[in-house]
């Protein structure tokens, strides 16, 4: 019988030289850039899921040391955007279906409670701010690159203001620090299903509505049935995919 052809692991990726200019000296500010550097090549697929990152290359091509490559690395394993392994070393992760789903579930529940808490404290300023922002999402989606922006840009800024405008330093710090890239990387990694994307701007137009009406109540409903709605399209989309 013919011998099947074993399936070779992803190569670390071959990226230009980008020292990290203008950055403090500092080891904390340097590991604070080169965690901000390598999640964002990450979540936009610089890195491919399950490409080797090899520390001594990355510390050349960032003109680093490695003990702030070091922390930056930490950070990245503690947020799961990197796996290690004995013999494997560190690799990019490989976002799994049931992984995604499960990550939506917790986000319907803290994402409802960020859009309660925004109906009771939000003010007169930050709920026009939040309009103003829609409006430049709704201009934005007549460019070209609509898709891009929306995933990269726009959905994100609007939950990352609406947990901070929730005034409570511990959903935002679970939503926007220990969550956020990781919503974003699954969001980039899947297709939006057609029509998508307006539905969801008008969901979130509603939700301003009830946070400017101040109905915690039918902001934390409309919500958790938006994070659901963006939860069956992933669902859907990666069916498709097969």
């Amino acid at each position: 019988m013919p011998r099947m052809p074993v399936k070779e692991p992803i190569a670390e990726p071959t990226l230009p030289v980008v020292p990290l200019m203008g950055t403090p000296v500092d080891d904390q500010s340097l590991a604070d850039a080169l965690f901000d550097r390598l999640s964002e090549a990450i979540v936009t697929g610089q890195f491919e899921a399950g490409a080797k990152l090899s520390e001594p290359r990355l510390a050349a091509r960032f003109g680093v040391s490695r003990g702030p490559l070091r922390e930056a690395m930490r950070r990245l394993e503690e947020r799961r955007l990197v796996v290690r392994s004995p013999r494997q070393g560190v690799r990019v992760v490989t976002p799994s279906r049931e992984a995604a789903m499960e990550l939506f579930k917790i986000r319907e529940v803290l994402e409802g409670l960020a859009a309660r808490e925004a109906a009771a404290h939000a003010t007169r300023e930050e709920v026009e701010g939040l309009r103003q922002m829609l409006a430049r999402h709704r201009q934005a989606l007549e460019q070209p690159d609509a898709m891009i922006y929306w995933q990269a840009t726009a959905n994100a800024d609007f939950h990352f203001f609406i947990a901070r405008i929730s005034r409570s330093s511990q959903l935002f710090d679970l939503l926007c620090n220990e969550y956020y890239t990781l919503f974003r990387l699954y969001r980039m990694q899947n297709r939006i299903m057609p029509g998508r994307v307006l539905q969801a701007l008008r969901e979130h137009e509603r939700i301003v509505d009830a946070i400017a009406d101040g109905d915690g109540e039918l902001a934390e409903i409309l919500m958790r049935r938006h994070v659901a709605a963006s939860r069956l399209g992933l669902e859907t989309s990666a069916a498709a995919l097969g």
